[in-house]
């Protein structure tokens, strides 16, 4: 694994896509900051972080997507490798909330920003961004948020659960031909809020209530609506409140 680690920087993702496409990089190459001044999350929202303190990654991973249908497949391969490590670390209550959020009861711990490019060639190269609250303590400003020093009481080796990750990627990646049914059942499996009534809110603001049923092929949020149907919903048509 090559590592090429940042003092500061704007952004890790947007960093390891510039280089990725002057350089023929190593597959799983992996860029880390200590600080991120325009740190991402899904639908263009901001990841804040306190400097030094959490886990701010990208990884390069290169033949693995061949299509558009399977993009979500190396969501779901990210999201179960994070919480992997993270029970190996003995912390409790964990889950993922739809699509790629890290949940420790009821509070985000880390978040997952994966970019795909097109390259001349066919191929689908993607750039894996990782954010997880690790040692910072104060969240005064996010109520929903917490990191692993504040469930754990205690202090983590950042540099270690890189290398731990990555290495969890690698493994699930070189057998999710013979495992894509078991690691669908284990997403679902530690899916935020599965199988119970919640509210949800659609881009017009108007609030609705559903039941999670599951995730299709593709990544969309399947829910149970009250007039016992079930709707498809990709992220930018739903938002879950909780």
């Amino acid at each position: 694994m090559k590592l090429i680690k940042l003092d500061a920087i704007d952004s890790t993702n947007d960093f390891l896509k510039a280089l990725s496409s002057k350089d023929e990089l190593d597959n799983f190459t992996v860029v880390t900051a200590e600080n991120q001044t325009k740190g991402k999350g899904q639908m263009g929202a901001k990841w804040q972080t306190e400097v030094g303190k959490n886990l701010i990654m990208s990884a390069l991973v290169k033949d693995f997507i061949v299509g558009n249908e399977q993009v979500f497949n190396l969501s779901l391969i990210v999201s179960l490798s994070v919480i992997e490590v993270l029970k190996t670390l003995n912390i409790p209550d964990l889950s993922i909330k739809w699509p790629n959020d890290i949940m420790s009861y009821n509070k985000k711990i880390g978040g997952i920003l994966i970019e795909n490019t097109l390259k001349s060639d066919g191929r689908i190269v993607s750039v894996v961004g990782i954010g997880l609250n690790v040692n910072q303590t104060n969240f005064t400003e996010l109520p929903k948020a917490s990191s692993l020093a504040v469930i754990s009481g205690t202090s983590f080796d950042k540099e270690s659960l890189v290398v731990l990750i990555v290495k969890k990627i690698k493994e699930k990646i070189e057998i999710w031909e013979n495992n894509k049914t078991v690691f669908w059942d284990d997403y679902f499996n530690f899916l935020f809020r599965k199988g119970v009534p919640m509210p949800f809110k659609n881009p017009d603001s108007k609030n609705f209530m559903g039941i999670i049923q599951g995730v299709s092929p593709v990544g969309k949020l399947q829910v149970l609506l009250e007039d016992d149907s079930v709707s498809e919903f990709d992220i930018k048509e739903i938002q879950m409140l909780y």
